[in-house]
């Protein structure tokens, strides 16, 4: 994220890197970086492609072969939990320099769950104990590929690089998040089987691609004591999977970070039911609704592409700052939308914003965290991000019910301005600021220079 080189023409693919970027400490030689990133471009895309294809129409497939929705309730449940129990544990091995084995692993054990749906939705009869197994099997394997996956970026490329790689690497998510809904409404009209043979496929697409990188996605050991004795296995085991957590705690930086991702991840989650709220309030349809995701995602799909550009040589607590700033109005602002284009356009504008501070911090935190921590750090942060996005929509329901929508925009509005305070006064920002000044060596007036 954190990489300032040329931006590509319109014609270049999304992951391109410059011709001259240089591996990290940890990578191989130079040729190989530049397809290991492209491989790892079409690995994350495709997944997330398939995963939006058949995550849609999942509900509608245990609706029709004759679930009732309290079962539905629980799968989806269910398969949170998996989530947000498993990554924490998959993190370890990950950090041990099985990361390639894990990412492929779980992509393989994702794509046979998905075909074992696959032929239930087409056979039409399957038990939910059956199919609850399989969907669990699958949440938990994509969420240790997921785990996986954090801090391949500072393995295979040049921190000079980071920012343009993780905004193209957005770009793709973004771009799967908006067109993998569709595709899903599409293959389920043409039939109800084929949108999880497509995430199959999508899966063995991402496996191919990882297990094809030229990177061994190790990091380089510290030589550090393992957390923990022999005597007691799984209190070393806890403690490893805990070892993010002191990271974070210890980092200025990350703990910004955290209080960042967590508070803006909610307030975006709120802010979108609260539009669903108002537009059911003044009689829209389906369609409204529609619009304002389809402005949202396109906005957001520009602010990844442009965030390498705009933020500059910024540094991440500058970026967070100004971005922070900037979010307050539009939130502010929703509280006198009225129309789906005008809830659009707001909302896409706080979606067009945030890539530009995700690009930054996710380069800087993969600059200060050890390369041996950075799919357990990188944990700690996405789960404290996803388990606040989670709680929001209930939140968005409970005060729009009680107080009304206008009072929900405009409670968000000040919640943002935490964020933007903190970024702007935290410990971290008040370092770089120091850190930014000239010492008496670097003073234009200093013998020295003058000479």
């Amino acid at each position: 994220m954190e990489r300032r080189p040329a931006e590509p023409s319109a014609g270049d693919a999304p992951y391109d890197l410059p011709r001259d970027s240089r591996p990290g400490a940890l990578t191989g030689s130079a040729p190989y970086a530049r397809r290991d990133i492209r491989l790892f471009w079409w690995a994350g895309t495709s997944d997330a492609l398939g995963s939006q294809a058949s995550g849609l129409v999942l509900p509608l497939l245990l609706l029709s072969l004759g679930h009732s929705p309290a079962e539905v309730g629980a799968v989806a449940g269910l398969s949170a939990a998996a989530t947000l129990l498993l990554g924490p544990l998959a993190a370890v091995p990950a950090d041990r320099g099985a990361r390639k084995r894990v990412m492929v692993g779980s992509a393989v054990v994702s794509a046979a769950s998905m075909t074992v749906v696959t032929v239930a939705a087409w056979s039409g009869s399957a038990p939910l104990a059956v199919l609850l197994a399989v969907v669990l099997v699958e949440r938990s394997a994509t969420a240790c590929y997921e785990t996986a996956s954090l801090g391949t970026v500072a393995l295979v490329c040049a921190p000079a690089d980071h920012r343009r790689v993780l905004s193209r690497l957005q770009a793709g998510e973004r771009a799967a998040l908006v067109l993998g809904p569709a595709l899903g409404g599409l293959l389920f009209h043409a039939g109800r089987w084929l949108p999880f043979l497509a995430d199959a496929v999508s899966y063995v697409v991402a496996a191919a691609c990882i297990g094809a990188m030229r990177a061994g996605l190790s990091p380089r050991h510290t030589g550090r004591p393992a957390a923990g004795g022999p005597s007691r296995p799984w209190r070393a085991l806890a403690a490893e999977a805990g070892a993010g957590l002191g990271v974070v705690r210890r980092e200025p930086f990350l703990r910004l970070a955290l209080v960042w991702t967590a508070v803006v991840n909610a307030v975006l989650a709120a802010v979108y039911y609260t539009a669903v709220f108002a537009l059911q309030d003044h009689g829209r349809g389906a369609a409204p609704l529609g619009l304002v995701l389809a402005l949202a995602g396109a906005a957001g799909l520009a602010g990844s592409l442009a965030a390498p550009r705009l933020a500059g040589r910024r540094s991440a607590t500058q970026v967070l700052g100004t971005v922070s700033w900037l979010l307050v109005p539009p939130a502010a602002a929703l509280a006198v939308a009225r129309d789906a284009w005008q809830f659009g356009l707001l909302f896409g504008l706080l979606c067009a914003l945030t890539p530009l501070a995700t690009v930054a911090l996710q380069a800087r935190v993969l600059q200060v965290v050890p390369p041996e921590l950075q799919a357990r750090t990188g944990t700690v942060l996405a789960t404290a991000s996803g388990a606040a996005a989670a709680v929001a929509p209930a939140v968005a329901g409970l005060v729009t019910d009680q107080a009304g929508t206008v009072a929900m925009c405009l409670g968000c509005a000040v919640v943002l301005a935490g964020p933007a305070l903190y970024a702007t006064c935290s410990p971290a920002s008040r370092r770089d600021a120091a850190a930014s000044r000239p010492g008496p060596q670097e003073s234009p007036t200093t013998p020295k220079e003058r000479a």
